[in-house]
């Protein structure tokens, strides 16, 4: 499964954008949930929000709840990650990701499978 990242860019605080993961590739109906997690330069990677195939059961971290939301399209094999309200705080390389089982480690990183090549988000003040 090879996944693209799109969407990132530069917004003023309270702004919006959303990110794009595309899904391709022969084994891409393997994949059974997906998620977007986020990366600033020492830090390790934190989860943002997740998506179960099926179900559309979705989880979200604290720092985020209310203001992002991820949904998929399947006819697409596309997960985006709408983001509202943006902060500084939220400046991060994201990355999408995608797991061929579901997990209730879905917050952790080493449950996924695939990984995009990440997209920059930067939140002036």
């Amino acid at each position: 499964v090879q996944l693209q990242a799109s969407g990132g860019g530069l917004v003023q605080a309270g702004g919006s954008l959303r990110l794009s993961c595309a899904a391709s590739g022969r084994t891409v109906s393997s994949v059974n949930m997906a998620g977007w997690f986020r990366q600033t330069p020492g830090k390790e990677r934190e989860f943002v929000a997740s998506i179960w195939w099926g179900s559309y059961r979705t989880y979200y971290a604290d720092s985020v709840k209310g203001r992002f939301t991820i949904s998929r399209d399947s006819a697409k094999n596309t997960v985006y990650l709408q983001m509202n309200s943006l902060k500084p705080d939220d400046t991060a390389v994201y990355y999408c990701a995608a797991a061929r089982y579901f997990s209730s480690n879905y917050y952790y990183a080493r449950s996924y499978d695939y990984w995009g090549q990440g997209t920059l988000v930067t939140v002036s003040s």
